[in-house]
């Protein structure tokens, strides 16, 4: 009996609307998080997966060696490696073209890789005009490498005790 006296009560003060209500003004009333993206950015994680990119040596010497297991651990398959052997009897690529269409950006291909020649590189804003402009091929994708080199080095540096 009291139980029902009580719910009465409680739902003749309208306790939860005043309570839904004082918990929306505070939110109203706090400081706007709020960034005008074209004028303003957030930081950016080290760890953060954006446009991918081939990475080189010092050297000019593209570090990848044709092992494919960024090929085969894609689960999207977004990945085509073709390769043959030089006159030293090491592989490299003839062909490396990632689908970014079909790309998910999960991180595998680059975690999967022991040289770190296929990293996911700092840029987000690569929108194209043209669904074929979103297959990349290994000029294009060393290209990348070239132009974020010094970020990408960072980004790995900093994200090196987590690997």
């Amino acid at each position: 009996m009291m139980q029902r006296v009580g719910q009465a009560l409680k739902g003749a003060a309208l306790l939860d609307f005043w309570g839904a209500f004082g918990l929306a003004m505070r939110y109203m009333m706090a400081p706007k998080k709020t960034v005008l993206y074209p004028n303003e950015r957030n930081p950016q994680s080290p760890r953060f997966r954006g446009e991918h990119a081939l990475r080189r040596y010092p050297s000019g010497e593209e570090r990848c060696i044709a092992c494919k297991l960024c090929e085969a651990i894609c689960p999207a398959q977004a990945i085509t490696i073709e390769a043959e052997p030089r006159a030293d009897g090491s592989r490299r690529t003839t062909r490396y073209d990632i689908d970014m269409v079909k790309c998910i950006y999960c991180g595998l291909c680059q975690e999967a890789c022991p040289v770190d020649a296929i990293v996911e590189g700092p840029n987000i804003e690569f929108a194209v005009e043209t669904r074929e402009e979103l297959y990349y091929d290994k000029e294009k994708l060393l290209d990348n490498g070239d132009r974020w080199e010094r970020l990408i080095a960072k980004n790995l540096e900093l994200d090196a005790p987590y690997r």
